[in-house]
């Protein structure tokens, strides 16, 4: 048997899986955020260590016998979080997350003055990552800062109160900005020009290698007759690819979550800072990704059901009363800024054409439409690195919307492929990650889910999206052109 733990943002999830792969079980469990001012969002790292403990005995009082004969556990988690330990492995502050947004300053002088970033580690240097956070605790919490002498990722906290190591894998690691991720090691000057050392760093170990090995007091604890060793794991999008059998160069998935993912594995590092482009390590040895992030996916829809009163099963009704290819009314999704290709954490959201006319249903459609625009935008960066999908298998809440399937389909000219239903996401890759690391091959574990159908690009739809998405990009530029020139 084979645990896998997904340390998210909003929930921590479980899930037991035997040999095959086959789901025995599963449990979750909520996490609160702490946001004590605007732009800010915290966790306290104990509430992860709690949640944990609460999903994993749920498992051990409904599969007691399951969990007895648990081998390894796997770990994947949110990235970018920066955890800061004293001497004594203390939590010194709330761990400040990916979606903090308060070292903003710090990024932006870190990715003008020290251009290495970008060619080192990959990536252009945004305050969702962990270095500029790192740099803000140093200039805005001086007094916390000096007694740091360990920074670990959000499921590498919890990985040290299971073994007491503090070990961390190259996906996750990549996403602080302190990785050569080319060489897949820590890089002293990236470190360094953020005030930091090696000395502060976990050791690193491929996401598919033993890390660690759980307390003999935990295991007791957790129903287990063994000592199972801990996989290194993975990051939340690295180990969902692993849970979709996403592992070999040009295999790609899109996930439409609260943000939209596409997500292509790459035979090398092939960064593309300019564009938004994430260039990480993959969970696997000797593999990399390219990833296209667009910040606001399904979140458009959680909002736009906000400010209309309508549950989101009403809303889409309502637009299936409306045309499919209603294109007069253009929607931004850039409600929380925007990644790829912009890079702009001051693009803002809005409609654009919008009548007296137009009701919910119509709004939910150029909501689709305007997400689904977005998402070509982060595909034809990617194939400006060679990396552009062939075919995309679907993840997410999103991927259970055909009408919105059918406009990124159509505007990507990308067949999309929708599972059959099961339980493909991060933690499924995690307990993944755990069957490699206790001696199973790759090929053998991470095989690509079965397909319920394909979703082909429509021709007459795209002749009919393709000028509406050419007048959607042109309203971004004049804005930003007039917000440059009128600051």
């Amino acid at each position: 048997m084979f645990l896998g733990l997904d340390l998210g943002t909003s929930a921590i999830k479980a899930l037991l899986a035997d040999a095959h792969g086959t789901i025995i079980g599963s449990q979750h469990a909520p996490l609160p955020v702490i946001r004590p001012h605007a732009g800010w969002s915290e966790q306290d790292p104990d509430d992860w260590w709690q949640a944990t403990n609460n999903v994993v005995l749920a498992l051990r009082d409904t599969h007691p016998r399951e969990m007895a004969a648990v081998q390894a556990v796997g770990l994947s988690g949110q990235m970018h979080g920066l955890v800061a330990l004293d001497a004594d492995d203390g939590v010194l502050r709330p761990a400040i997350l990916w979606n903090d947004m308060r070292s903003a300053l710090q990024a932006s002088r870190m990715d003008t003055d020290s251009p290495i970033f970008r060619r080192c580690a990959g990536n252009a240097v945004m305050p969702g990552f962990t270095a500029p956070k790192a740099v803000w605790m140093a200039e805005q919490e001086p007094h916390l800062f000096k007694h740091i002498r360990t920074i670990l990722l959000p499921k590498d906290y919890l990985r040290l109160r299971m073994t007491g190591e503090k070990i961390s894998e190259m996906s996750d690691a990549a996403g602080t900005l302190w990785l050569d991720v080319a060489a897949r090691d820590w890089s002293d000057e990236l470190l360094d020009a953020s005030g930091l050392t090696r000395a502060t760093m976990p050791r690193l170990v491929e996401g598919s290698e033993a890390g660690g090995r759980l307390r003999r007091t935990i295991a007791d604890a957790w129903g287990m007759t063994k000592q199972p060793i801990v996989a290194g794991g993975g990051g939340d999008n690295a180990a969902a690819a692993i849970g979709l059998g996403v592992t070999k160069p040009g295999d790609s998935f899109l996930s439409l979550g609260t943000s939209g993912v596409v997500f292509t594995v790459t035979e090398r590092f092939t960064p593309a800072p300019a564009s938004g482009v994430h260039a990480f390590c993959h969970a696997v040895p000797d593999t990399w990704h390219t990833m296209g992030v667009v910040l606001a996916a399904s979140d458009c829809i959680t909002w736009l059901c906000e400010i209309t009163g309508l549950t989101v099963d009403a809303l889409m009704e309502q637009m299936r009363m409306t045309e499919l290819a209603a294109t007069d009314l253009k929607f931004h999704p850039y409600l929380s800024g925007e990644r790829t290709p912009h890079n702009d954490a001051h693009a803002r959201g809005g409609f654009f054409g919008l009548a007296r006319s137009h009701s919910p249903g119509d709004m939910a459609r150029a909501v689709l439409q305007g997400v689904g625009f977005g998402i070509a935008d982060a595909i034809d960066v990617l194939s400006d690195v060679g990396a552009k999908p062939a075919r995309l298998t679907a993840t997410g809440g999103g991927a259970s919307n055909p009408t919105w399937l059918t406009y990124i389909a159509s505007v990507t000219g990308t067949p999309i492929d929708v599972p059959k239903d099961g339980d493909y996401g991060a933690a499924c890759g995690a307990a993944r990650l755990a069957m490699i690391a206790d001696g199973a091959e790759i090929t053998d574990i991470c095989h690509k889910p079965d397909t319920k159908f394909t979703v082909e690009p429509d021709a007459e739809l795209t002749e009919k999206l393709n000028p509406a998405r050419d007048d959607w990009q042109q309203i971004y530029h004049f804005l930003k052109t007039q917000k440059n020139r009128h600051p």
